[in-house]
């Protein structure tokens, strides 16, 4: 239950202690854009670009082949299922043969997938079960590439607060963007093409991955143990810090509570009261958001970021309570933006905060334990969403996870290890 302490001689560039004794340290940053962080922006960008088209191809292709409805869900379960299953391994994998090379491999095989189903739906009515295990394929390629993401950053960017901020506006932008262009080729041409185009992203991923220059991390060279054995050392490496195993205590719950239901009960609420194109222009408005979030976190840097990110995290009540009272388009707008940025600010601190705490030989397997974790309690969320709200009410559901909300932000300002824990660099 310790907290890592930092080593306080000054070396060239940081700030002075005066600097950091303020809240926020305007202390001019470090240059982030060197050919590595450029490499793996473009890397990164590409790759969620990609995965933003998977829903719309999906579903355009399995409803446009004449599939039920749920044949649609059962082939996005197909991809979340292995990826909250063996991320765990992808991140011994990424300890054991380095980030790098593991996610050039993921990018491979999602490259291999994502080409096969290209053809697939361009040649002819491809069998669903083809569909579902290309489809965990592309799962299992994610669960080898995420793990890496989280030592990568740290490696590639002199300032790891500002990469991981300009990291979180590319992902809300290419969120808006990918189903976005994703819709536009399938009208012009088929999810076959948007298939071929998610293949192409893949490939311009690896490619720039491939062409990353690091320097050996202590950890590449290290004797390692069995798989198994790595596999328990990044546990005991997981509960010897209680702030972090206290935040992913917390956000289990939240993810579950909040985070779980709240997408899908919006897309019902708001789909059934003003219609889907409504729905649209919100997820836009809260990609907006996201991206104000990310910019936010790219000008303040506060001393005690656990500590601020959850004070930022009370804005997604404002959604949740919006939402749960039925008010007008122009309220759930704010809503959707409020919350868009108060969680991509709460994300820029949360991995920053675990890329400069935790010790690079655990990196990777560290984080694994917390996209595992994540992943499965939200799509549980989501999956007793639909039930929990036919049985109790919709505006119950939502308004008693904006209480949960806020009891999460008390429980996480409350705690000592998280409220005290300050930021290195």
């Amino acid at each position: 239950m310790c907290i890592p302490t930092t080593d306080h001689k000054r070396t060239p560039g940081d700030p002075s202690p005066l600097a950091s004794s303020l809240p926020f340290l305007p202390a001019e940053p470090p240059r982030l854009w060197n050919r590595n962080f450029r490499l793996f922006f473009v890397a990164r960008t590409a790759a969620l670009f990609g995965d933003g088209m998977i829903p719309v191809a999906l579903t355009a292709g399995l409803l446009g082949a004449g599939r039920p409805p749920a044949a649609v869900g059962y082939a996005l379960a197909a991809w979340m299922g292995p990826l909250a299953v063996f991320v765990l391994f992808g991140g011994v994998l990424a300890d054991r043969f380095t980030p790098r090379r593991m996610m050039i491999i993921a990018d491979a095989l999602r490259l291999v997938g994502a080409s096969v189903l290209a053809v697939s739906f361009a040649t002819g009515n491809p069998p669903l079960w083809a569909v579902y295990a290309l489809s965990a394929v592309a799962g299992v390629g994610a669960a080898l590439f995420q793990p890496g993401v989280a030592s990568t950053v740290p490696r590639v960017a002199p300032d790891v607060q500002r990469g991981n901020a300009v990291l979180r506006v590319s992902e809300a932008l290419m969120t808006m963007a990918g189903p976005a262009f994703a819709g536009v080729l399938v009208g012009l041409a088929s999810a076959g093409a948007v298939y071929a185009a998610n293949a192409s992203t893949f490939l311009v991923s690896g490619a720039c991955l491939f062409l990353l220059r690091l320097a050996p991390a202590p950890s590449d060279d290290a004797p390692r143990g069995s798989f198994l054995a790595e596999l328990a050392d990044g546990w005991r490496e997981f509960t010897a810090r209680s702030w972090l195993w206290g935040v992913i205590a917390i956000w289990t719950v939240y993810g579950f509570a909040v985070l779980g239901p709240m997408l899908p009960l919006t897309a019902v609420e708001v789909t059934e009261a003003h219609g889907s194109g409504t729905y649209g222009v919100l997820m836009a408005v809260n990609g907006a958001g996201s991206v104000v979030g990310g910019l936010l976190a790219l000008r303040l840097r506060p001393r005690r970021p656990l500590a601020a990110g959850a004070v930022a995290l009370t804005g997604v009540c404002v959604n949740l309570i919006v939402l749960g009272l039925g008010l007008p388009v122009p309220a759930l707008g704010a809503g959707q933006f409020v919350a868009g940025a108060a969680s991509a600010f709460w994300l820029v601190m949360w991995s920053t905060t675990v890329q400069t705490h935790v010790p690079p030989q655990a990196l990777n397997r560290l984080h694994a334990y917390d996209v595992a974790g994540s992943l499965l309690m939200v799509a549980a969320g989501r999956a007793l969403a639909g039930p929990v709200a036919d049985r109790l009410g919709t505006a119950e559901v939502l308004i008693a996870g904006a209480v949960i909300n806020m009891l999460a932000v008390g429980v996480l300002l409350a705690a000592r290890p998280v409220r005290r824990l300050e930021r290195i660099g």
